[in-house]
């Protein structure tokens, strides 16, 4: 289980199971969850463990009650040893396998959370570091990645203007990553520009056989319609651009294995849209060449290896901030999978039904109606509802892994992503609701959610992910 379920709820847990039984409880139920076929990459995906040579040598000594369930559970958490108090070690293999890992010759128990001495520890060839109970308990499953990366050597990152000297073809995976990042906002400026000026641009009148005037006709308001469908989907190209920006510059620069992966899943989400025409059968030239330009760019950010680590390690500094991060980082992952949600929702509307309810009821008119008036108006509408169930789907998937993985004390970066993405997904999108007189309550109010969730999760957070250097107590 990740620090994001574990801190926030143990003690809610404690008080309903008591402490020590809502612990034997969460570890019975993830090394449950490893045992089963599959549950091993599911239980990696809730905290993406750093690949380190240094795990075979971090574990964990546990009370010969629990230690078959901590042999199985800890590993996916990063530590690969775990040793009984009645003396039995496991490392990486049988459960009472005997003897110390492979080349290790010397255990030092930590009885305190101390991250830096316990990497300065595991620093020394030939040590094993093993955490008690209480540390873990204390400090939270996430304790051993906090080990490996502060043991892990790093050094400082590239700086942006001696990677474009380099030329493109030598250019780093970041640097891909982050122009993909600036075209999406472009585009994303390109299409509020055009909806907020003539709406339809020629090959739209040219495919419905109709311009703006004609839509009125259909409905009073169904020129608002495609304006509030339109600028949402800006809106959320805009936050895409500034969250790839952010996994590029803050992620993949910095060598963070998991900002790779969270970009790859995002842009799978994002960018095969162009394909909705397939089923709608509207072909719209821009969002074509969108796509074109930016993939095989997407392609060369996600398709080279992950750099070598580049991060700076910072102690986790005032508990209170901690658990209050803890909290907000819950918050945020909650957010990110409900907007997920959402997104897949959305895309299905738009490749079956189109319209919901409260589209109706606002147009004034029934989808029998509207293709009756012309039949390529639904196909064009489902257009813009599709292409932006998948922004939103890529959108919601870089929110959910950069608020699951990317929680660390002084990344100002994550803060700012989630901070301004959110400003750039959520404004134009109450904005034009608004503006267009479309503001059932029913149609906005998982929107009033997500903003409220966020705003909370980034004020429980800021103290923490916005920590400077210097700030340690």
């Amino acid at each position: 289980m990740p620090d994001w379920t574990y801190l926030p709820l143990r003690h809610a847990a404690a008080s309903v199971l008591g402490e020590r039984r809502a612990r034997r409880i969460a570890l019975h139920s993830l090394a449950t969850l490893v045992g089963l076929p599959g549950g091993e990459r599911v239980a990696r995906a809730f905290v993406h463990p750093l690949p380190s040579p240094d795990a075979t040598r971090l574990g964990a000594v546990v009370g010969p009650d629990v230690v078959v369930d901590a042999a199985r559970a800890l590993p996916v958490l990063g530590g690969r040893v775990v040793r009984s108090t009645a003396g039995a070690v496991g490392a990486a293999g049988p459960v009472g396998a005997q003897g110390l890992p492979a080349g290790s010759h010397r255990t030092v128990v930590v009885d305190d959370p101390d991250v830096a001495r316990a990497a300065a520890a595991l620093a020394e060839p030939g040590v094993t570091v093993l955490a008690t109970s209480g540390v873990l308990a204390g400090a939270g499953p996430g304790w051993f990645q906090l080990v490996l990366e502060a043991a892990t050597p790093t050094r400082p990152p590239d700086g942006l203007v001696e990677a474009v000297r380099r030329g493109p073809r030598r250019w780093p995976a970041w640097l891909w990553g982050l122009v993909v990042g600036a075209g999406m906002v472009v585009a994303g400026l390109g299409a509020a520009v055009i909806t907020l000026g003539p709406v339809l641009l020629p090959y739209d009148r040219a495919h419905l056989g109709a311009g703006t005037d004609d839509l009125l006709v259909v409905s009073p308001h169904l020129v608002g319609f495609v304006q509030h469908d339109r600028i949402t989907m800006a809106g959320t190209m805009v936050a895409i651009g500034i969250l790839y920006g952010g996994l590029a510059w803050g992620g993949l620069r910095r060598g963070r294995r998991w900002a790779r992966t969270a970009y790859l899943l995002s842009g799978c989400g994002a960018f095969p849209t162009l394909l909705h025409y397939l089923v709608i059968g509207f072909f719209e030239p821009l969002h074509a060449l969108t796509t074109v330009v930016l993939v095989p760019m997407y392609l060369a950010a996600v398709w080279q290896p992950p750099a070598q680590p580049r991060w700076t390690h910072r102690p986790d500094g005032p508990e209170r901030d901690r658990l209050r991060a803890a909290a907000g980082q819950l918050l945020m992952v909650v957010t990110g999978f409900g907007l997920l949600v959402g997104g897949l929702v959305i895309t299905v509307v738009g490749l079956t039904s189109v319209f919901v309810g409260t589209d109706l009821e606002f147009l004034g008119t029934d989808a029998a109606s509207v293709a009756a008036a012309n039949d390529r108006l639904v196909g064009f509408v489902a257009h813009d509802r599709a292409g932006f169930g998948g922004a939103l789907t890529g959108a919601a998937t870089a929110i959910l892994l950069l608020a699951a993985w990317g929680w660390r004390r002084g990344e100002r970066w994550v803060w700012w992503c989630l901070a301004l993405g959110a400003v750039a997904g959520f404004g134009p999108t109450v904005a034009v609701h608004r503006a267009v007189g479309y503001t059932d309550l029913g149609h906005l109010a998982p929107v009033y959610l997500g903003i409220a969730l966020t705003a909370v999760a980034l004020w429980l957070s800021r103290p923490y992910l916005c920590a400077r250097a210097g700030d340690v107590s």
